[in-house]
């Protein structure tokens, strides 16, 4: 917690502060080459009980969101086997570990946010804490490891679930070719992608008010859409929202999955992206 302040992961401290476990930053570092080459950053949410905090979620279902952390779980489950396979490049990983819950110290609806970059985050809706939670976290790893290109995973908006449901991850990019890449990637291993836009006009929808900088509702009902627009990256980056594959399997249960258990997708993807990043000429003749 001291260490967390010290780095002034506001938005992160603003969401865990709620609960009586402390937080926890989880950083993994993985070296497949040498030193000096810019790493994939790996950014997982990793929030293991997500209630609403003083937004309530409906008791019915809520014992779902112990899959919150989906995204930490892809994200470490990733970058052990890109070890495992030796893969020539380098990984690093953070992951921001904490609960989302009401109580006398719990974030409120209304409260603003002063991220490391000087922009104000107004927090309008305690339930859409996973931007939150990851703002800052964002910001610390691209400072501190400089990375070639970001990729975050996490359970975000209803919407893609709504659009998609378990049959694909929804992903935006910034980048046409990581794109293609995690399009590969998803058509090798069965685990789909689809890419939805990442436009101005949802950008605006979050930043429209003359109060604060970035909310983390925005207005509307496009929330996976609203949610990417959200994030700040000053590289390459992909955001895989995995709330409708990453949780419960409910609907057309995949062969190697067990019904109503966690799934874990889309792991198989990020593998198969990540050495498709450590060697494209071998990617490139399968």
């Amino acid at each position: 917690m001291d260490w967390i302040e010290q780095q002034h992961l506001n938005s992160f401290l603003t969401i865990a502060k709620g609960s009586c476990e402390p937080p926890v930053l989880l950083e993994i570092s993985y070296c497949g080459t040498t030193p000096e080459d810019k790493p994939i950053l790996l950014l997982g949410k990793g929030m293991t009980f997500n209630s609403g905090g003083i937004c309530l979620r409906p008791a019915d279902g809520m014992e779902e969101y112990r899959g919150a952390m989906a995204g930490a779980a892809v994200v470490v489950a990733a970058i052990r086997a890109a070890a495992a396979l030796s893969l020539p490049i380098n990984i690093s990983a953070v992951i921001p570990l904490c609960e989302n819950m009401p109580s006398g110290m719990a974030v409120k609806p209304g409260d603003i946010v002063t991220l490391i970059n000087g922009r104000t985050l107004a927090i309008r809706n305690t339930d859409k804490s996973g931007v939150v939670v990851m703002a800052d976290p964002l910001l610390y790893a691209q400072n501190t490891y400089k990375p070639r290109l970001v990729v975050d995973v996490a359970t975000l908006g209803n919407g893609v679930v709504k659009g998609l449901g378990a049959g694909a991850t929804g992903i935006f990019s910034n980048s046409h070719y990581i794109w293609q890449q995690f399009q590969k990637a998803g058509s090798l291993t069965g685990d789909r992608m689809w890419r939805l836009p990442l436009w101005r006009y949802y950008k605006q929808l979050v930043t429209e008010n003359v109060s604060f900088d970035i909310s983390n509702d925005g207005v509307g009902p496009a929330s996976s859409c609203l949610a990417a627009a959200e994030f700040v990256s000053c590289v390459d980056w992909a955001h895989l929202d995995i709330r409708g594959v990453g949780m419960l399997t409910r609907f057309g249960t995949v062969p190697y999955l067990l019904k109503n258990r966690m799934t874990g997708r889309p792991t198989r993807t990020l593998i198969q992206f990540l050495y498709q990043m450590a060697c494209p000429d071998e990617a490139q003749n399968k």
